[in-house]
C-alpha cells in the first residue's frame, strides 16, 4: 500500500474558474482519510485528480514518493468505487469481479483464489454466480468494493459509495466498510461523503474542504472538540454548533464574556489581556447545554420541541438571528414548549471565536 503526498495541488477550469487552490496534505500507509465539505466545494474533484480523472492545473501529486501527474490512471495503482455500481449487466459476480483480472492475463488458478478470498472478506460468496440484478443495492455496493480488492491496488478511492442506498442499507454496508478496512490495515483509502455520520465513524482523520481549499484536517475528535474556525465548528455535529456574540468582559486563565443577548458565559479558553474588550463569538455545542436556574449563557422562550427518545431537541423564538439557537437535552421535555428556560454549558464545553477563528491555543 502507499503513503500520498499532494503539494500546492490547484484545479482551474478555463481562465478563471478556480475550484482548489494550495491543497496541501500527507496521506500515510494505512490511512483512511475522509473527504468532507459543502456541496460544490471540491471533493470530489480533488478524489477524481488522485484517481487521474481529472487533470491537475498545478502542484503536484506523488505516490509513494514518485510523482504521479502525468502517468495514466490505470498505471497508478489506484482502484475506484463509484456511487454508481457500475457492474457489467450480463456478467455474473464471480466474473465481474473477474474482469480486470482476466484483462491483466492472470492464470484461472489465481483468479479463482484472488475472487474466493474477497468473497470472503466481503461475504459474497453465495451471491458469486447471481446477475447483478439478483442483488440489492448494499450487494451490488459490495461488489463493486470486490472488483477493487482482487486488483490489490495501492489506493482504494470510494466516491459517496453509499449514497444511493436506502438509510437502512447506508449504515449496513458502512459497518462492512468499516470491517473491511479492519480486515486490511495496510490497505490506504481515501473516501469521499457528504454524510456526517459516514466521515466521523470511518475516518483515521478528516479533510474538511471550504471555500476552494482546506478548512482544517484533524481526527473526528479533534474536528469535534478543537474546531479551529466557525466553519468546521459548525459543519461539524448536528444540529450545529451555535454562535452568540459577545464582548470579552475578563481575561485570564477564565475568559468571561457578556453576550449580546444578555446572558454570560465563562470559557476555560485562556486569552490575553489585549482581549479584554474585544467581540467575539461564543460557540457551545446543542449538546452541551444544560437545564439551570443560576447564572446563564442564554435564556429563552421555547417555540418548538422535538421529542426523539432518547433526547429533546429544544428551537428558542428568535427575533433578528438568522440561525436558530438549539438544545439538545437527554430525556424527554415536551413541557416546557412555550416556557422560558435559562442555559448553561460547562467551561471546558465554551469555545470562543475571532473574526472566525478560534482562540483556543494549541
Amino acid at each position: 500500500m502507499a503513503d500520498l503526498k499532494l503539494t500546492n495541488i490547484d484545479k482551474t477550469y478555463g481562465a478563471s474558474v478556480n475550484v482548489l487552490k494550495d491543497i496541501n496534505l500527507e496521506i500515510e500507509k494505512g490511512e483512511l482519510i475522509v473527504f468532507v465539505g459543502p456541496s460544490g466545494c471540491g471533493k470530489s474533484t480533488l478524489l477524481r485528480m488522485i484517481a487521474g480523472l481529472e487533470k491537475i492545473t498545478g502542484g503536484t501529486l506523488e505516490i509513494d514518493g514518485q510523482v504521479v501527474n502525468d502517468v495514466p490512471p490505470a498505471q497508478r495503482g489506484i482502484a475506484m468505487v463509484f456511487q454508481s455500481y457500475a457492474l457489467y449487466p450480463h456478467m455474473t459476480v464471480r466474473d465481474n469481479m473477474a474482469f480486470a483480472l482476466k484483462i491483466a492475463k492472470k492464470s484461472r488458478q489465481e483468479i479463482d483464489a484472488t475472487i474466493e478470498n474477497a468473497a470472503r472478506i466481503l461475504q459474497l460468496e453465495p451471491y458469486l454466480d447471481r446477475l447483478p440484478k439478483a442483488l440489492s443495492g448494499g450487494q451490488r455496493q459490495r461488489v463493486a468494493i470486490g472488483r477493487s480488492i482482487v486488483r490489490d491496488p495501492k489506493v482504494y478511492l470510494f466516491d459517496e459509495p453509499l449514497s444511493n442506498l436506502d438509510a437502512g442499507l447506508r449504515v449496513a454496508t458502512r459497518i462492512e466498510i468499516a470491517q473491511l478496512k479492519e480486515s486490511m490495515p495496510d490497505s490506504t483509502m481515501i473516501y469521499v461523503t457528504h454524510d456526517q455520520v459516514e466521515a466521523m465513524t470511518l475516518a483515521s482523520r478528516i479533510v474538511v474542504l471550504a471555500n476552494r481549499g482546506i478548512a482544517q484536517v484533524g481526527t473526528p475528535l479533534e474536528l469535534y472538540e478543537r474546531p479551529e474556525n466557525e466553519f468546521v465548528a459548525q459543519f461539524i455535529g448536528s444540529p450545529s454548533m451555535n454562535l452568540m456574540p459577545g464582548k470579552i468582559v475578563s481575561t485570564g486563565t477564565e475568559t468571561v464574556v457578556e453576550l449580546d443577548g444578555g446572558g454570560k458565559a465563562r470559557s476555560s479558553v485562556s486569552t490575553g489581556d489585549d482581549l479584554q474588550g474585544a467581540d467575539v463569538n461564543v460557540g457551545i455545542r446543542p449538546e452541551d447545554f444544560e437545564l439551570t436556574e443560576d447564572e446563564h449563557c442564554y435564556s429563552g422562550k421555547v417555540a418548538i420541541t422535538e421529542a426523539l427518545g432518547e433526547v429533546t431537541l429544544l428551537y428558542f423564538e428568535q427575533k433578528e438571528r438568522e440561525e436558530p439557537i438549539i438544545a439538545k437535552l437527554p430525556g424527554i421535555h415536551r413541557e416546557i414548549r412555550g416556557e422560558i428556560v435559562k442555559l448553561s454549558a460547562p467551561r471546558d464545553k465554551i469555545h470562543l471565536f475571532k473574526e472566525g477563528h478560534s482562540l483556543l491555543k494549541r
